[in-house]
Parts: C-alpha cells; sequence; structure tokens
C-alpha cells in the first residue's frame, strides 16, 4: 500500500514541480538603470517604462521590448524552442529567458501577473485542478464500488451465516471482500493521468485552458488552419529564382539584393533577407535611385542595373515570355526582373513563406487519419499553391475574418473540427471550432478565445496536442478498464465463490491484491511520460 502511495505521490509532485520549476525561473532581482548608473532592486519593484539592464549569461527580469545592444537568447524552458533566438532593439523578450552573448537594455511593459510566465503558472494551476468528464465518470464509479463493497460484504456475511459456517469465518469473508473493493485505484485511475499529461503539455509548450476540450481532441477528424502566420511566416520571402543569359542563381539574388538593399520596400527586405539567408554577401552599389512607380537602380560591380516589375518591361517591349515566369504569376506571386541595361538577366518570384515545419505536421496529422484543410482571405491562386506545396485536402480562399466562422460551421456539419489560428484575427473561428488552438501566441498568452494555446509558432504542435490527448484518453481508459476488471474477479472470489474448488483468500491476500491494482494504475499513468 505504502509502494503504491509512493508512486502516486511522485506522479503529483512531478506534476507541482512543473510549476515549482517555472517559478524559479523568474529572477529575483534586477539592474536597473538610472541617471547615475545602474541600482540592483528586486523585481516586483519595477514599473512598465523602466529601463533595466541584461548582462551576459543573466535571466531577463520581466517582459519587455529590446532597445539597445544585440543578442540571442535562450526561451527553451518557457517556450519549448531549443535553438537560441535572436534579439535586436524592437524584439521582445520574456521574463525568465537567459541572455546569451550580448548585454542588452530591456524596456519593462509587463510585470507581476501580467507578465508571460505568470499567465503560464495561472493556466497550468487551472488545467491540473480542473476536473474532467472523465473523471466524474470514475467518481461515479468508485461511489458505486463502495456501495458494492458494503453490500456485498454483508450479503456474503449473511450468506455464509446462514449456511452455518460460523460468525468467524462470515466475517473473514465479508471482510476480504472489502478490503479487496476498497476503490483507491479506481479513484486514482484518471487523476494520475490528467496531472501527469497536464505537467508533458506544459513542457512541450502547450497550454490547456479547457480540460474537456482537450479529451475532445481525440475525437477530431478536421483540423482548419489560417494561413499567414500559421502555416507561413508571415513575411515576404524569396521562392523562386530564374537566371537568363548565362547567369547563376546566386549571382542574380546578390546582384538584386545589393540594390535593394538601399530601399525600405517590403519586397526589399524580403529580397535581402532572402539572400542573407543563402549566405550571399551584398556588393558595392553606386548611384542608387529609386523609380517611383517602377523600381531602383544603380551600377554594380560597373555593372548599370535596375530591379523593376512586369509593367516596366510591357513599357519597354522587353520579351518576359519565358513559360515559368507566367506559371509563377499564376501561382500568385509577386515576380520582379533583373535588368542589365535593357538586357534581361534573371527573375525573383516572392512569397508569403511557408514554414518549413508546416509540411510535416501535415504529414502527421493525415497519418493520424485527420483531414486537413485551410481558411484564408488571400486570393485563391495563392491558397491552391500554398496547398499544393503542403498537400493539403481542401482549402478556402478570399474569406473574411467575419466570415471565417461560418465557414467553421460548413465543416463542421461533415467533421469533427479544430481551428488552428493567431487567436486574434480569428477568434470567432476558434471559438466556433469544436476545439480552439491559438498557436504563436508569443508573449500573448492568455488568448481568451482559444482552448489551447501553442507558446511556439510550430504548426507541428498541433499534431502533438492531438496526440497527446489520444495517448491520454488511452491511458484513462486502460486504467479504468483494469480497475473495473480487477474487481469483477476480485470480488466473487473474495466472497469464496470457488471455495469448492480449493480457492480461499484471506483478508491479508485481499489486502495485497488491492495494494497491487493501485501500484499498477499509477506505474501505467507515469508510462504516459514514455
Amino acid at each position: 500500500m505504502l509502494l503504491g502511495h509512493w508512486v502516486e505521490m511522485r506522479s503529483v509532485l512531478g506534476a507541482s514541480r512543473a510549476l515549482e520549476e517555472l517559478v524559479r525561473v523568474m529572477p529575483s532581482e534586477a539592474h536597473l538603470l538610472r541617471d547615475a548608473g545602474t541600482d540592483d532592486v528586486p523585481v516586483d519593484r519595477l514599473e512598465p517604462g523602466d529601463r533595466v539592464l541584461v548582462r551576459p549569461g543573466e535571466k531577463v527580469p520581466v517582459d519587455g521590448t529590446v532597445i539597445e545592444g544585440a543578442t540571442s537568447v535562450n526561451e527553451a524552458m518557457l517556450t519549448g524552442e531549443s535553438r537560441p533566438v535572436e534579439k535586436r532593439p524592437g524584439d521582445e523578450v520574456i521574463g525568465g529567458a537567459v541572455n546569451g552573448e550580448g548585454s542588452i537594455v530591456v524596456e519593462v511593459r509587463r510585470t507581476g501577473a501580467e507578465t508571460y510566465l505568470a499567465q503560464v503558472i495561472d493556466l497550468v494551476r487551472k488545467a491540473q485542478e480542473s476536473r474532467s468528464r472523465t473523471q466524474d465518470l470514475a467518481d461515479r464509479a468508485a461511489f458505486l464500488l463502495v456501495v458494492i463493497a458494503l453490500s456485498v460484504g454483508a450479503v456474503t456475511f449473511a450468506g455464509w451465516f446462514a449456511l452455518g459456517e460460523g460468525t468467524g469465518f462470515a466475517v473473514e469473508r465479508a471482510a476480504t471482500v472489502m478490503v479487496i473493493t476498497c476503490p483507491h485505484a479506481l479513484g486514482l485511475a484518471v487523476p494520475l493521468v490528467i496531472a501527469v499529461s497536464t505537467a508533458l503539455a506544459a513542457k512541450s509548450g502547450f497550454l490547456i485552458r479547457d480540460r474537456s476540450a482537450f479529451e475532445r481532441a481525440k475525437d477530431l477528424t478536421a483540423v482548419v488552419f489560417d494561413k499567414t502566420g500559421t502555416l507561413t511566416e508571415g513575411r515576404f520571402g524569396v521562392t523562386d529564382v530564374l537566371a537568363f543569359g548565362g547567369a547563376t542563381d546566386d549571382n542574380v539574388v546578390g546582384t538584386t539584393a545589393s540594390v535593394e538593399a538601399h530601399s525600405g520596400h517590403p519586397i526589399a527586405r524580403g529580397i535581402v533577407r532572402s539572400a542573407e539567408e543563402r549566405g550571399i554577401a551584398p556588393l558595392p552599389v553606386e548611384g542608387f535611385r529609386a523609380i517611383p512607380g517602377v523600381g531602383v537602380e544603380g551600377t554594380v560591380g560597373g555593372r548599370s542595373v535596375r530591379v523593376v516589375g512586369p509593367g516596366y518591361l510591357a513599357e519597354r517591349g522587353i520579351d518576359a515570355g519565358d513559360g515559368r515566369i507566367r506559371a509563377l504569376q499564376r501561382q500568385g506571386k509577386t515576380v520582379v526582373f533583373l535588368l542589365e541595361g535593357d538586357r534581361l538577366t534573371g527573375a525573383l518570384a516572392l512569397a508569403d513563406i511557408i514554414r518549413p515545419e508546416s509540411g510535416e505536421a501535415i504529414r502527421r496529422l493525415k497519418e493520424m487519419g485527420v483531414r486537413c484543410m485551410m481558411l484564408t482571405g488571400d486570393n485563391r491562386d495563392v491558397a491552391a499553391w500554398v496547398a499544393g506545396e503542403l498537400g493539403l485536402d481542401e482549402f478556402f480562399a478570399g474569406v473574411l475574418p467575419h466570415e471565417k466562422a461560418e465557414k467553421i460551421r460548413e465543416v463542421q456539419r461533415r467533421y469533427r473540427v479544430a481551428m488552428v489560428g493567431d487567436g486574434i484575427n480569428d477568434a470567432p473561428a476558434l471559438v466556433e471550432a469544436d476545439l480552439g488552438v491559438a498557436i504563436g501566441a508569443g508573449t500573448d498568452v492568455a488568448v481568451e478565445s482559444a482552448d489551447i494555446v501553442l507558446v511556439r509558432s510550430d504548426p507541428r504542435d498541433a499534431a502533438a496536442v492531438i496526440d497527446l490527448a489520444k495517448k491520454t484518453y488511452r491511458k484513462m481508459f486502460e486504467n479504468l478498464l483494469w480497475a473495473t476488471g480487477y474487481n469483477a474477479v476480485a470480488i466473487p472470489l473474495a466472497a469464496g465463490v470457488l471455495i469448492g474448488a480449493g480457492i480461499l483468500l484471506t483478508p491479508a491476500a485481499g489486502a495485497v491484491l488491492m495494494s497491487a491494482s493501485t501500484v499498477i494504475v499509477a506505474i501505467n499513468a507515469r508510462l504516459l511520460r514514455i
């Protein structure tokens, strides 16, 4: 019995320890910047607008915005993101993240209960304390088992006494029945699994706000993703490079990025970022000039080059009739052209970059038998390209924000649906769906419209939620099956129905069997971690 209690408490304490570890993440002091220098003050004395210095290797004391310096921070304990995240002026940082190699100055944005970590702790605590429908079922079954234990014990005593076996034997049989029928294992069957799964979820970077909605995730047959910011990164990037006249792809990207580096246009920033990701260094540019409504021009390596749109080529009668270009334009991509003089040397196609993780997320969901769909306000050409790249089963394009909930209702006529979105523009759809999942919440954890909040901007976590829900339900079912099945066999044995075959359980043997059932249930719940 003590062994069973020990395993049980290790499971419960392990879940509670997840909260304790989160609490310990936050430092107790901060380096507050004043006119005369820095002053070490308790974190609870900081107010929004204060500026604090975070040195290399230290923890960020509160949620805020970097205003000076550049560094990388480790947010693994908070978000589950294993790789260090680059931070520059204007980027937000989360209290409790570990600063990397550079000193930064952070302006305080949130303090106390408003911080990301405080909200995480509150959500985890509520999820651990919340009751589920399966737990209610187990509690009712445990109550019923108490009634059965008392009534069967009484009937057993009366039966053996009436058969003339004597008071001592009748009391021993009744005692064995009531010992072996103790509903301890049944009472533990579900709460232990809930404690373990909630801690696992928090550690993996998804926070359960509605326990019953999480349980419904096991029955989902379709997942509808928002496109921008969920399946895609929400930023322009180069998806295709075409080179003409002997030029190479890297030469086209490098030359175009060198000229566009002097422009602040979103397309220009996308080209420059893509060149950096390819490891292509910019070349010196002379005589840079922006041509309103046309593009940009400059001299790179002694060559006069221009980066222009398709309208410029049409005006000058320059042939851009390559079939590949028309195919890219049909996909809804923005195509820009690189000219040397009036000679076309290359073209770049840009679009909202698909997240590298999206394809794996869709594959995992399909392996579980879940249909994958996409909901977007973008035009049909762009939506068709993204859907084709990811292998989606269906997509809905040109859907305005206020129409998303209606689309979800439409899909619900055929499937049990989860909606995965950013939790803000998609709020009505998140509420309407059978399960609302807010993805990439960052510091905005308390997304009231979502049932589950995914901390990272990683669509694979949506598949992980469904997978954990299925495994959690299976563990609950296994525990309930064992606890009830054990009693179905043990009670008749304890009552002495097989005494004619020489099988008779003593009260001590009944106690051992009851304790063993408790140990088995507790260990099975812990196996969910594996």
